[in-house]
């Protein structure tokens, strides 16, 4: 089958279609032909090696962690799912025309699979990090990169449980932010006094964006407690909680869908390539300043 694969580490360039053995759905498991492939940074880091301390990943490999497809094979002890269903979900080497889940939630009827392959790694990691911090009702939350894919969603849940929040983000997406629910500020130079001046008590801070925020966060905190990373690795020289393990379950993953299919949150899609433009794609991920989730089609 047709695929996005590279051969060697490196930058997006190393990435080309290629032909790689079809897979096959195992116990507990579907397989979908794909509709859609959501890109993340995650993706970036392993092809370019970064990763290899860590994991090591067997060339030539195939990137993609989270589609929306078609369910045309259903493994053993699998209940609930019938070929022809559409359904998304997080996948190993998705960025091709068929993959295989073994969490997958059903797409609501109308719901396009761009939209959809855009929300298994948002909702598992905004979702993950709210159950970390336990913000309250009432509550003043911190959340920087508040207008990305993790922060934005985290911030939209956050304000629906009636928690206060303030979001950091650059000058051209304060809008966003403040459409969010929030009450936007900006990164860099002054940023303790700036959240001072909105919130005299910051309860909690998630940082989703790895800009080096954390000397801050922490001075705002008044400590460590309660402050979280999703991105930064200076976490533990910090005495920081670093979050990084994913728990995707269909019980995280559906209502977001839900909530999303009813408009009453957005994760944007930013972009929508076919897979044969897989290193411009990635290109865009790398860079990081998207405004939304970079989508590959088949």
């Amino acid at each position: 089958m047709r695929a996005v694969v590279f051969d060697e580490f490196g930058g997006p360039e190393v990435l080309h279609l290629g032909e790689v053995p079809e897979p096959a759905a195992g116990p507990g498991q579907v397989r979908v032909r794909v509709e859609a492939v959501g890109l993340n940074a995650f993706d970036g880091k392993v092809r370019s090696g970064a990763m290899e301390a860590a994991f090591r990943t067997p060339l030539p490999a195939v990137p993609g962690l989270e589609v929306a497809g078609v369910v045309d094979q259903v493994g053993p002890d699998v209940a609930g799912v019938a070929l022809g269903d559409r359904v998304t979900g997080p996948a190993a080497r998705g960025a091709a025309e068929l993959a295989v889940l073994t969490v997958w939630a059903p797409v609501p009827d109308g719901m396009d699979p761009t939209q959809a392959a855009a929300l298994p790694v948002v909702a598992e990691t905004a979702r993950r990090a709210l159950r970390i911090l336990a913000p309250r009702p009432g509550e003043t939350l911190l959340v920087h990169g508040a207008s990305g894919g993790v922060g934005g969603l985290a911030t939209q849940l956050a304000v629906a449980a009636g928690v206060r929040v303030i979001g950091t983000a650059s000058p051209a997406n304060q809008d966003r932010v403040a459409a969010y629910g929030a009450t936007p500020t900006t990164y860099g130079e002054g940023l303790v006094e700036r959240v001072r001046a909105l919130a005299p008590t910051v309860d909690a801070v998630l940082d989703a964006a790895g800009s080096g925020v954390l000397p801050d966060s922490i001075e705002l905190r008044g400590g460590t407690d309660r402050v979280l990373t999703l991105a930064d690795p200076a976490a533990s020289g910090l005495g920081v909680e670093f979050s990084e393990r994913s728990e995707h379950s269909t019980e995280t993953l559906a209502p977001v869908i839900g909530l999303v299919a009813r408009g009453e949150v957005s994760v944007p899609v930013a972009k929508v390539l076919p897979l044969a433009e897989a290193a411009r794609a990635a290109g865009l991920v790398d860079d990081g300043h998207t405004g939304g989730k970079v989508v590959l089609v088949p």
